[in-house]
């Protein structure tokens, strides 16, 4: 417990897009707001290379100047950006209490919600490895499908989402690999037979990444096997894709926030915390 209880009008937790843009209006509403950051600042945008499909950048931006760009907005109208992660809430009172770094206790008029979601990747070293270079890993089809134009992509996933993306990239890419872990989709029968009646899309099922292959800076292609044979073999690419979901950051809400089966909050009028548009 801290010594020293804080209060403030507006506590924001969670620092992309969404958080900023909450800041910059409850700022500009005079609610003096207070935004910790979390423990990825920027959010999910800071993952990607270039963002060349929001208005207002004509020659594109990259998803950290963004979110720079986006912090600086914010703080011209004197919102309070911190650093630290919210590890601790309890909503069950009038007065909204919030612990930072399980130390500092701070309590709340007024809390928004837009700790967004991460991507789920598959947690192999190598994959991680191209992810954080910038190299060729990505979880976004639409954000990143653009710089592999004409190249080769492998994409992992079986859900709509999985083919919706994979589909998206058949229009970039001369050819996109699907790695499916069973023998067959998860998706609905109409995504799964668009992509199985696109060209340029093979669909391996049974198939797992064994490890991304790369030269040190960039993706060059990828190992898989065959779980029913344990048959491995090479993919040569300049992309490798994760369609697998994502994760609502929302569990440290579970006891005072009604939650839908995915994590995901719900949209109650006359509750009492206001999730902000999801990033």
């Amino acid at each position: 417990m801290s010594e020293t209880i804080e209060k403030v009008k507006c506590l924001i937790i969670g620092s992309g897009p969404a958080g900023y843009t909450a800041a910059i209006y409850a700022a500009r509403a005079n609610m003096n707001p207070v935004l910790y950051q979390g423990t990825q600042p920027g959010g999910q945008l800071t993952t990607t290379n270039e963002v060349e499909n929001f208005p207002g950048y004509p020659d594109g931006v990259t998803g950290p100047e963004m979110m720079i760009q986006l912090q600086k907005q914010a703080q011209r109208f004197d919102t309070d950006v911190r650093d630290g992660w919210v590890t601790k809430v309890d909503f069950s009172g009038d007065m909204h209490k919030v612990w930072v770094n399980d130390t500092k206790e701070i309590h709340c008029e007024t809390v928004i919600i837009s700790t967004g979601a991460s991507a789920k990747y598959l947690g192999l070293e190598s994959e991680q490895k191209y992810l954080k270079l910038g190299g060729g890993v990505s979880a976004c089809a639409v954000c990143d499908g653009f710089f592999y134009r004409g190249q080769e992509v492998v994409i992992v996933g079986a859900g709509d989402s999985a083919c919706e993306e994979a589909h998206y990239l058949s229009k970039l890419c001369t050819k996109v690999t699907m790695l499916v872990r069973r023998d067959k989709f998860r998706a609905s029968k109409i995504m799964a037979a668009r992509v199985t009646n696109t060209e340029n899309i093979e669909i391996l099922f049974n198939t797992e990444t064994d490890e991304v292959l790369g030269d040190g800076q960039v993706v060059t292609g990828v190992r898989v096997f065959n779980n029913q044979t344990n048959e491995k073999h090479e993919i040569p690419a300049t992309g490798f894709f994760v369609a697998i979901g994502h994760k609502p950051n929302t569990d440290i809400f579970a006891d005072y926030i009604n939650r839908d089966e995915t994590g995901y909050i719900k949209y109650e009028k006359d509750n009492y915390v206001w999730e902000a548009v999801a990033e």
